[in-house]
């Protein structure tokens, strides 16, 4: 028998949140006569008044249960250019069809190479939803909960970030008309619908000279995969943890490896990374200003939905989606760093900067949520350095300490009872290429992995107390000496590797793992 709480959710679901066969408004056009005009004599207009989401409208009982979200802003009337493809930065190309699961988006050149993104306002995130549920009332509710993103909340963040000193695209609404025929095979896809158009930093043809003496712009994946192959490949984690405290402002609880690009350096025969976030749909989120919402809220899987509030309600909700990739990119910012990149980022978001900002909503949304959200940013802005101490925390508790498939050499030594230096140092030139000390107040156990390449592992030091550490050695011939001593708290040296080609010097702290699976290899294996 289920819980009685549950049964009456479960009613209120079915009883809310029935399907609707239609969804989505016809058009989003607010006139009729304007919008059969449209379909006519379309040359006649070279703007239109719109509604963003006239679906989301909804009874008071509605909004009660399911939260009023960002209703009013959907159906609120804005007046929006024409999209003209032929005519926008010189003339557009279209380049290919975007792939993702919820927007309709492509990417489109203009003549000198330069990629853009059109992006549909509106979402449809039926897409992820199982086969078996597509065409039921899930679809709707699921697609009904889209009215929790504020739709025009992306004009608001590019001033922010250019004040902030962090690279960033700048968007621009447009209605694209009915009837559509630039578009070739995707004209229906893409006619009577309100999209957005933004730089795309997507290769060599998309550098600026706002990024300086960048070289070339990549994504994550080509970022992390040269991050950890070779030697000499960094990524710029206190710009990397300036951009993420940005996200934290912004209640931005979206930001995983996808949603950002990279601009490469080169100094001597080191490359360095530099992120430009993009994709965001999910500033200023409102979730759980609804019965049902707030309920589902407080289970784990969905804690990741956190309302912008005028407080850091959650910042571990914030950073529940980002996790991957801000243990590879951040473990060497410290929390005096975090500190200090907090209080540069407080006294250049002046007041002045966040009312400029807010002020780039169209008039008709800033009256509903100017006010409101350039508060709620000023309170934010204000807290920020104790948000940065939670993030810090957050990942200071497991952090990873990886090196790459080339030969390393991992030191740790046990300084005393609560400090744990570990370093890394290529062993191609014996440069030091990581260095922090860890505090036994802060850090449960630090994960060190070698990837490829013969490694050298040493730890050394005693101390009363001490921090775990496991050590994955990786696919090569690995040395591990563990020379450690902890009175207290059983063994504290674990070591996750293949005896073959593995010699392992063990001390009285070092607990063998070594096993003939080689998946004991893998980056980040489930268990350890």
């Amino acid at each position: 028998m289920k819980p009685i709480y549950l049964q009456a959710l479960l009613a209120l679901i079915f009883i809310c949140g029935c399907a609707r066969k239609n969804f989505y408004a016809e058009t989003p056009v607010t006139d009729p006569v304007v919008y059969k005009q449209l379909h006519q004599n379309p040359d006649a207009f070279d703007s239109v008044t719109v509604q963003a989401g006239k679906h989301y409208k909804r009874g008071a009982l509605h909004r009660l249960f399911w939260g009023t979200h960002y209703r009013p802003v959907w159906t609120t009337p804005v007046t929006l250019p024409l999209f003209d493809k032929t005519k926008i930065k010189g003339g557009l190309t279209i380049e290919k069809l975007g792939g993702g699961f919820q927007t309709t988006s492509m990417t489109l050149t203009d003549s000198s190479g330069f990629s853009y993104a059109l992006r549909s306002l509106d979402k449809d995130p039926v897409g992820v939803v199982p086969g078996l549920w597509r065409k039921t009332f899930v679809a709707n509710i699921l697609r009904d909960q889209t009215s929790a993103i504020n739709p025009y909340g992306a004009l608001v963040v590019a001033p922010l970030a250019r004040a902030a000193g962090i690279p960033h695209a700048t968007p621009t609404y447009y209605y694209v008309r009915p009837d559509d025929d630039t578009f070739g095979e995707h004209n229906e896809r893409f006619s009577d619908n309100v999209f957005m158009l933004e730089e795309k930093y997507d290769g060599k043809d998309a550098l600026t000279p706002a990024l300086g003496d960048a070289v070339d712009l990549v994504g994550s994946e080509d970022v992390l995969n040269r991050r950890f192959e070779e030697d000499n490949h960094f990524i710029d984690q206190q710009a990397f943890a300036k951009a993420r405290l940005l996200d934290l402002l912004l209640n931005d609880w979206d930001r995983h490896e996808g949603q950002w690009d990279w601009a490469e350096y080169k100094k001597g025969s080191n490359t360095t990374y530099r992120p430009i976030p993009k994709d965001r749909d999910n500033v200023f989120y409102r979730f759980q200003d609804g019965i049902i919402p707030w309920i589902f809220s407080r289970n784990w899987a969905i804690r990741k939905f956190e309302s912008f509030d005028d407080e850091f309600n959650d910042v571990y909700a914030l950073t529940m989606n980002s996790e991957f990739l801000d243990k590879r990119a951040l473990a060497q910012v410290t929390r005096q760093q975090f500190d200090s990149v907090a209080v540069a980022l407080q006294k250049v978001l002046t007041d002045e900067v966040i009312e400029n900002a807010v002020k780039q909503f169209p008039a008709a949304v800033y009256k509903l949520e100017g006010e409101n959200t350039a508060r709620k940013l000023r309170n934010r802005r204000d807290k920020l350095r104790e948000a940065a101490a939670e993030f810090y925390e957050i990942l200071a508790k497991e952090p990873l300490v990886v090196g790459t498939d080339s030969e390393d050499e991992f030191k740790v030594k046990r300084l005393n009872n609560d400090e744990t230096l570990v370093t890394i140092t290529r062993k191609s030139d014996d440069v030091i290429t990581f260095r922090r000390t860890f505090l036994r107040n802060e850090t449960k156990e630090i994960k060190l992995y070698g990837l490829a390449g013969d490694d050298e592992f040493e730890i050394e030091g005693e101390a009363e107390k001490g921090i775990k550490v496991i050590i994955v050695g990786g696919r090569g011939e690995d040395e591990i000496k563990d020379k450690s001593k902890v009175k207290r708290g059983g063994k504290k040296t674990w070591v996750y590797d293949t005896s073959r080609g593995t010699e392992i010097e063990a001390g009285p702290e070092t607990k063998d793992k070594t096993t003939r699976d080689i998946r004991v290899h893998a980056f980040d294996r489930e268990g350890f």
